[in-house]
C-alpha cells in the first residue's frame, strides 16, 4: 500500500500514531496572536505562519497535523461578533493542514480536527430539555465537521456541562437524560461514519462521569457501536485507586488515549505511574491513538479552566519533541 493511502488503521498495524498539539501557545510566543476571545484569526491573517508551525511539528515527530480550528464554534464566535467568519475559518484551517500534509510526499501525515467547549448551558442543569437539545445539535454539527474533514473520531467530555455542579452525584434522571442525548448523537455519528470517544473527568471538573468504569457503563447504556470511550492518564491519576483495573474496566469500548502528566506538563517528567499505564494498555490489546494532552498560559479562558498559573514547560516545541520521544520509547519497549 502506498504511503499516501495509508490511513489510521493501517498505520496502527505497524506502530503507534502520535499527534502533537500546542499551536496557539507557540503562535502567541512568536507574536502572531494575542490570547483572548478570538484567537483563530491567525488562520485568516497569517496562514503561512500556521503552515510553518505544522511543518515543524511534523519534523519533530508528529504523525498527525491537527487543524487549528480551536474556538471556531458558532456560539463562541457570536459572543465577539465574528459568527460570519465561522465557515471561512474552519475551511481555512483544514485547507492549511491538508496543504502541509501534501508536502510530505514520502510519508504524508494524517490530518485531524479540533473542537472546543461552548457557553451553551443552563443554571438549572440537564433538567432543561431545550438546553439538552442545543447540546445534541451542537455536537451533531461538530460531527458533520469531522466528516467533512475526513476525521474518524470525536473525543472529549461532551456528555455534560463542565464546571457545573449540583452538590451531589448524578441522579437517575440525569444519567437517563445523558444516555438519551448521547444516543441521539451516536446515531448521527453512525450516519456520518465518525466514532465517539466519551471522556470522564475528575470530580473537580464534572460530576456525571468521574471514573473510567463510569464512562464504560455510560457507553454501554447508550448501546450504539459508534459510542465508545477514551482513557486519560491525568484524570486516572486523580480518581482511580487501581490504574490497571481502570484500563481493564473500559478496555472493550476503548478507542482513544490521552497521555497527560500529573501537572499537565511534559509526559514522562512528573509522577504518573507510566509503566503501569503502558503495561496495561499493551495487556488489553490497545492499538489506537496515543495523544499528548498538555496545557499552558496562552489562552486565559483555558488556563483558568485547567488551573494553570505557571509556565509548565520551556516551549511548545520542547514539549512536543520530548513528549513524542517519551511515548515512542515506551511503545518500543512493549509493542
Amino acid at each position: 500500500m502506498s504511503e499516501s493511502k495509508r490511513g489510521l488503521v493501517e498505520r496502527l498495524d505497524e506502530d503507534a500514531v502520535i499527534c502533537a498539539e500546542g499551536y496557539l501557545f507557540e503562535l502567541e510566543r512568536r507574536g502572531y496572536l494575542q490570547a483572548g476571545a478570538f484567537v483563530p484569526e491567525v488562520v485568516l491573517e497569517f496562514p503561512e505562519a500556521v503552515k510553518q508551525l505544522h511543518r515543524e511539528f511534523v519534523r519533530a515527530g508528529s504523525d498527525v497535523i491537527e487543524a487549528l480550528t480551536y474556538y471556531a464554534h458558532r456560539e463562541k464566535l457570536r459572543i465577539v461578533d465574528k459568527e460570519h467568519l465561522l465557515e471561512p475559518l474552519q475551511k481555512g484551517a483544514l485547507e492549511l493542514a491538508f496543504e502541509v500534509a501534501a508536502e510530505f510526499k514520502d510519508n504524508p501525515p494524517l490530518v485531524a480536527g479540533n473542537i472546543c467547549n461552548t457557553n451553551v448551558w443552563s443554571p438549572d442543569g440537564s433538567s432543561d430539555a431545550d438546553v439538552r437539545s442545543k447540546g445534541v445539535d451542537g455536537t451533531k454539527r461538530a460531527l458533520d465537521c469531522c466528516a467533512a474533514a475526513g476525521a474518524t473520531h470525536l473525543v472529549g467530555p461532551y456528555h455534560s456541562a463542565l464546571g457545573l455542579f449540583s452538590g451531589q452525584g448524578p441522579t437517575d434522571d440525569e444519567w437517563k437524560w445523558g444516555v438519551e442525548s448521547m444516543r441521539q448523537v451516536a446515531e448521527h455519528a453512525g450516519s456520518v461514519g465518525v466514532t465517539l470517544g466519551v471522556e470522564c473527568l475528575n470530580r473537580f471538573e464534572t460530576y456525571l462521569l468521574n471514573t473510567h468504569a463510569d464512562a464504560a457503563r455510560f457507553a454501554k447504556d447508550v448501546d450504539h457501536p459508534n459510542c465508545r470511550v477514551m482513557y486519560d492518564t491525568f484524570h486516572c491519576n486523580i480518581e482511580e485507586k487501581d490504574i490497571a483495573e481502570a484500563i481493564r474496566s473500559c478496555a472493550d469500548v476503548l478507542c482513544h488515549v490521552h497521555i497527560s502528566e500529573n501537572d499537565r506538563s511534559t509526559p514522562g517528567q512528573g509522577n504518573v505511574r507510566w509503566a503501569e499505564n503502558f503495561d496495561t494498555l499493551k495487556e488489553v490489546g490497545y492499538d489506537g491513538w496515543l495523544m499528548i494532552e498538555a496545557f499552558g498560559l496562552a489562552l486565559p479562558e483555558l488556563a483558568a479552566a485547567t488551573k494553570i498559573w505557571r509556565r509548565m514547560y520551556e516551549s511548545e516545541e520542547q514539549l512536543a519533541s520530548d513528549g513524542l520521544a517519551f511515548m515512542k520509547a515506551e511503545v518500543a519497549k512493549r509493542w
